[in-house]
């Protein structure tokens, strides 16, 4: 990779579910305190990053930051008249919360996100209780001892059980409703690939974290937003629509890559991996303003970017979170084509990655505010 390999490995292990990113914000905090003007994290654990536009009037003649009252004390931004872009990546991933400790020992849980049940089996995870982290395994019964009603039975969330060597006693003390419980899998460079858990999203927050490293003096205000709750609903990115309220937003996830032998049906792959970034036109939850996506492809042919164009039948993203939260707004996203999602072999190929990064600079970078994408 041209970018730093330690950071991306950082974010994709660590751990942090809707609503419980705390780990992923500490991380984030931390790489925008050496690169934005200020940090801010919202009452649900939005942290946002910002860079203020130059062609604002946000620097003095003497080079100082000017007092416009840019922030209210509450934290919110003021409507100064300067114009903004929000850039959002999610940092949650999908994992469970403990519902129920049977009286031998075993955890069933409630999912948080959208898990294929068939990808679970014999799954390692971790268990995170008051007293530390716990190691757990998703059991699977061998297929010697199966009847064949159980080897027809599809296979369901509902029915996972985790195993955490403990009988029920123990595992009572240790355990309690509510832990959080993520999947284990370290992130690896696999050939021209990285491949891990988390990619989806922690690869657009690695994205979002190096393009505010390489932004310098934008003639607009960048707000970069590493969001929250994504997984079950957009939520983090609906608030921050009201609380930012930008002109205009760019959102950053991963997207199917199904270039893989088990798809037969090329207009069912969506996009490919090593062919460059994806400007997305549509998703299950938003259409792209055609202005923007136009914007966004020209910028790439300009700097001879390497980039295709996504349509994605189901699926939803921030960017529909922005787009009508608080009035109409125009928006955005640039994807990551990612093979495996939502398993703990998510895996997406260096140089999309490069480019994805490479395109969401060079886009803020000519942004003016001068744009009219409106239709």
């Amino acid at each position: 990779m041209e970018h730093d390999f330690e950071l991306l490995e950082e974010l994709t292990e660590a751990r942090g579910v809707p609503g419980y990113e705390d780990r992923i914000r500490e991380i984030v905090r931390r790489e925008f305190d050496e690169t934005v003007d200020r940090v801010r994290t919202d009452a649900m654990g939005n942290v946002v990053g910002t860079i203020e536009g130059i062609g604002d009037g946000n620097e003095s003649a003497d080079g100082s930051e000017s007092d416009d009252g840019s922030e209210s004390d509450d934290g919110s931004e003021s409507d100064d008249g300067s114009y903004s872009v929000a850039v959002a990546a999610h940092m949650d991933e999908i994992g469970f919360m403990v519902k129920h400790v049977t009286d031998e020992g075993f955890l069933q849980v409630d999912a948080l996100g959208g898990f294929d049940p068939r990808v679970l089996r014999a799954q390692r995870v971790t268990v995170h209780s008051d007293d530390g982290d716990l190691t757990g395994v998703i059991g699977s019964v061998p297929p010697h001892t199966l009847t064949e009603e159980q080897r027809e039975k599809k296979d369901e969330v509902e029915d996972v059980y985790i195993d955490v060597g403990l009988d029920g006693d123990a595992a009572s003390e240790q355990v309690a409703v509510g832990d959080l419980v993520t999947l284990d899998q370290t992130t690896v460079e696999m050939g021209e690939l990285v491949t891990g858990k988390a990619l989806d999203d922690r690869v657009c927050v690695f994205q979002l974290l190096e393009a505010a490293r390489r932004i310098e003096d934008p003639d607009v205000t960048i707000h970069f937003a590493a969001t929250v709750q994504e997984e079950v609903g957009l939520r983090g990115a609906q608030a921050l629509g009201v609380d930012v309220d930008p002109d205009l937003a760019i959102a950053l996830d991963v997207t199917v890559a199904n270039d893989v032998p088990q798809i037969g049906d090329e207009s069912k792959q969506v996009t490919e991996v090593g062919e460059g970034t994806a400007v997305k036109l549509k998703d299950s939850s938003v259409i792209t303003n055609p202005k923007v996506n136009r914007r966004l492809r020209d910028v790439a042919e300009r700097r001879e970017i390497d980039h295709q164009l996504e349509v994605l039948p189901a699926g939803g993203t921030d960017t529909a979170g922005f787009q009508n939260t608080h009035g109409a707004k125009p928006v955005g996203a640039i994807s990551i084509p990612t093979r495996y999602l939502h398993t703990v072999t998510e895996s997406a190929h260096v140089d999309d990655i490069d480019a994805a990064i490479d395109l969401l600079v060079a886009f803020l970078e000519t942004e003016t505010g001068e744009n009219d994408y409106t239709l």
